[in-house]
């Protein structure tokens, strides 16, 4: 999906929230580009060039999924249920440290981001309720910046304590697929996402994980990944959009959360 489309979608999509249908909707595009490299070599190059907490190669035949995930959706220990799947409110890193300080500084006191981040840390909070424990969920670290190779976020973490008779399995139904990659609400916002986006997203803002023997869990939402099939590489990003968010900007977002992918496969 180009700038222009993009942008009309935006705008789309903010006559819904004026409407009152909807406070927040994710959406994404898809960049689509002929690759055929070496895809073990190009994981390589990604865990060099974007290090994140959450890195896979997965084949399924012709297809493969790449990705370097910096954001959590969900993690059972035991009883303790952590997401941090409040990584939201993005800028880009800075050239010196003097610029990259500047970034930080400007997106801690963006009212929009802020609002943004704090209504999806109450969908978070709302999600993880479900299955926990009366007056466990809690907020241990809200609006902090997390910095990766080429964007900042605000990020938030969310924890609470499973209720008796709940698992893992409960954990992650009650808080699939990821508010961040959603919006709020989060049904109505889903239904937006297949009017406006120009396709189905496919592993896109999805979960990459697993369940152990043991009930414990731990899995990633699906971004900055790179889907590879039949000689094609496909990339997809998101943004998060709201009453006062301007088209451009939105779209800038998008750019920015693709430049690590696209460093990688660029590199020699």
């Amino acid at each position: 999906m180009g700038k222009e489309e993009f942008e009309r979608i935006v705008g789309a999509a903010k006559e819904k929230i004026v409407d009152g249908e909807i406070f927040q909707v994710v959406l994404s595009r898809r960049y689509s580009l002929p690759f055929e490299g070496n895809l073990v070599r190009f994981y390589n190059r990604l865990k060099q060039t974007n290090p994140s907490p959450y890195m896979y190669f997965l084949s399924f035949g012709d297809r493969k999924i790449i990705g370097s995930s910096p954001e959590n959706l969900v993690r059972v220990e035991g009883r303790k249920i952590d997401s941090f799947a409040t990584l939201a409110g993005t800028m880009p890193r800075g050239e010196t440290p003097e610029k990259d300080a500047q970034l930080e500084r400007k997106l801690l006191g963006d009212e929009k981001e802020r609002a943004e981040h704090l209504m999806l840390v109450d969908l978070t909070r709302n999600d993880l309720s479900k299955v926990s424990a009366f007056n466990s969920v809690s907020v241990p670290e809200l609006m902090e910046v997390h910095k990766y190779r080429h964007v900042q976020h605000l990020s938030s973490h969310v924890v609470g304590q499973l209720q008796e008779g709940k698992d893992c399995f409960d954990a992650f139904d009650a808080i699939f697929p990821a508010g961040t990659l959603t919006g709020a609400p989060k049904v109505r916002a889903m239904e937006l996402i297949e009017e406006l986006e120009a396709g189905r997203r496919g592993p896109y803002g999805g979960a990459v994980g697993y369940f152990s023997f043991n009930r414990n869990c731990d899995f990633a939402i699906n971004i900055r990944t790179l889907v590879a099939h039949r000689q094609k590489a496909h990339i997809q990003a998101g943004a998060g959009i709201v009453y006062d968010s301007v088209p451009e900007k939105e779209y800038e977002e998008t750019e920015n959360k693709m430049r690590s992918l696209l460093y990688a496969l660029e590199a020699k």
